[in-house]
């Protein structure tokens, strides 16, 4: 498949997608409730309202992977990225990562922010991979946050 097809495949989501927008959510965030003593804020968030206001966009049938966007004045805020564990390893994530640079850049925006757990240690070796380069690290409430950004050439 070219890389114009794959992103095809990843469209807005409707309100159909609502169910399982929170059943992988769920599914790619629940393991980390015991590590981080806490829930996983993507897995509070109100899933009806993201999808209503146009922020998630989700590849597959049925759903194996989604983000949760904001475009902000300077940049695009991904709230939260996810995977359902029986899609890793099959490109799911790495496409979601590229359909936000095209989004970022069809948006005319030059950079992409997203924080992440502290404790999500998985994370800190996968967002430089692709770019994302650490801005600072911040407790907010009961979350240890690591801030990255990407700024798009």
């Amino acid at each position: 498949m070219t890389n114009a097809s794959n992103e095809l495949e990843i469209r807005p989501a409707v309100a159909a997608d609502v169910a399982a927008v929170k059943d992988v959510t769920d599914a790619a965030y629940h393991h980390y409730i015991e590590r981080i003593g806490v829930v996983p804020q993507p897995m509070e968030a109100d899933h009806t309202a993201n999808v209503a206001a146009g922020r998630v966009f989700v590849t597959g049938e049925p759903v194996t992977g989604l983000v949760v966007i904001e475009a902000c004045e300077d940049h695009l805020f991904l709230d939260s990225i996810a995977v359902h564990p029986d899609a890793h390893g099959k490109g799911v994530g790495r496409r979601l990562l590229a359909f936000l640079d095209a989004r970022a850049r069809a948006l005319g925006l030059a950079e992409i922010r997203l924080y992440t757990n502290a404790m999500m240690w998985e994370n800190q070796e996968l967002y430089p991979k692709y770019g994302y380069e650490v801005v600072e690290r911040r407790v907010d409430g009961p979350y240890d946050r690591i801030h990255y950004r990407k700024r798009l050439g």
